[in-house]
């Protein structure tokens, strides 16, 4: 009898240590569910994003290439005047940095060929460009 009541108080015992693990194991089930779902929200999200910062790029994308045809009429709008300060800086062989210098003194270059003493490009003081080596 008294072996019967020791194999009892184990199978109790067996049997509220396996409640025990399946409560917790359900509980981790619920929060992996939950941290799963989480996750899915935060994808859909992220995913709305992109396509908010892809259409962004694109819309700019769009702007940049027309600015450039825009330029690029310009420039060669520029090019058939008669005028040479008309013509594109770049298009003269200047230089960036000396476009740059020009901007910050508050200068405008001066074509080589323009006698204009005025204003030339940005309608500021001209000066004649250093010669190209």
């Amino acid at each position: 009898m008294e072996a019967i009541k020791k194999k009892m108080q184990m199978l109790k015992l067996d049997k509220e240590n396996a409640i025990d693990r399946a409560e917790q194991a359900e509980a981790d089930k619920k929060q992996a569910e939950d941290r799963c779902k989480q996750l899915e929200e935060e994808q859909q999200g992220l995913q709305k994003k992109l396509k908010g910062t892809e259409d962004e790029v694109d819309k700019y994308s769009e702007a940049v290439k027309e600015a450039q045809e825009k330029l690029e009429l310009a420039e060669k709008k520029a090019g058939d005047g008669q005028h040479p300060s008309l013509t594109s800086p770049r298009s003269q062989g200047l230089s960036l940095a000396q476009l740059r210098r020009s901007r910050v003194e508050g200068r405008a270059l001066l074509s080589p060929g323009c006698t204009r003493r005025s204003s030339c490009l940005w309608g500021l003081p001209c000066f004649r460009a250093p010669s190209q080596p």
